[in-house]
């Protein structure tokens, strides 16, 4: 398998002074899915927990939504080859609309280019959507977040170059961790990792992400029934329309007690203590 993260030699100048070391750089390396032998979509990805990122695309991509509905999952072209991921569906289940292939590589900072039309990243979620479910996070448990987030990321730590994304509980529990060169990837990680646990819909949970708030995110959070997203940074103003749409609180901007409610703020009112 493809090395999380690579040593290589750097020349560094700090105050005028210049010195050679080895620096640690984060691993990218792209990830062919296929499903029954087909192949579907090529992203870039920080090698890992790659099987948990094939059925977290899918789910993303409606084409899942129980473990069940899976016959096999394994690497393809031999034993000295991980990147490439076969998804063999389960008897009788459908598979993937072909408006869902890309026919291009797919960035690891851009989740939709090249989808074969735009009309298919509008999927249908398995769950009734608006979103509804008895989640409220106070705004001060909101804001710990990223610090915990940030003391999470172990490779992040190590090389600077990371994007993480966390399910957390109401009262700001973590649950799972992933980090990816892309933040659609490590998404996908954490909502592949809940579907072979069975754990969807995961609507007793929130989102956290590191970066901004794209569609594709809010997109995701509904395919995987997560009722609440938060982003560090900022969300597109379709990613706020989504959102409104589907009951998906979105936060942005979450920066130490500073936030911005975008849709959804009900989910943020204090509870009565």
């Amino acid at each position: 398998m493809g090395r999380v993260t690579e040593r290589r030699r750097v020349v560094r100048i700090r105050d005028g002074n210049v010195t050679e070391r080895a620096d640690t750089l984060v691993g990218e390396e792209p990830l062919e899915i296929r499903v029954d032998g087909r192949p579907l979509a090529v992203t870039m990805r920080t090698p890992g927990d790659d099987f948990a990122l094939a059925t977290g695309f899918l789910v993303s991509e409606g084409a899942l939504g129980a473990p069940e509905e899976v016959a096999r999952i394994s690497y393809c072209g031999g034993a000295d080859t991980y990147n490439v991921v076969d998804v063999r569906f389960a008897a009788g289940v459908a598979p993937p609309d072909v408006s869902l292939e890309r026919h291009v590589y797919t960035s690891s900072s851009c989740g939709v280019c090249g989808k074969a039309s735009l009309a298919a990243v509008r999927t249908t979620a398995r769950w009734p959507v608006p979103l509804t479910g008895d989640l409220r996070v106070e705004p001060e448990v909101l804001a710990a977040l990223p610090d915990r987030l940030r003391d999470a990321q172990r490779v992040f730590a190590r090389t600077g170059g990371l994007h993480a994304a966390a399910l957390f509980t109401a009262d700001g529990d973590l649950l799972d961790v992933r980090e990816d060169v892309g933040r659609h990837n490590a998404v996908d990680k954490l909502v592949g990792r809940a579907f072979e646990r069975g754990l969807l819909p995961l609507s007793g949970a929130g989102l956290l992400v590191s970066g901004r708030a794209s569609f594709e995110l809010v997109q995701k959070a509904v395919m995987a029934g997560i009722p609440m997203l938060a982003a560090v940074s900022a969300p597109s103003a379709l990613a706020v329309d989504l959102a409104a749409e589907t009951g998906v609180t979105l936060v942005g901007f979450l920066r130490g007690t500073s936030m911005n409610v975008y849709a959804g703020a009900e989910r943020l009112q204090r509870r009565a203590r």
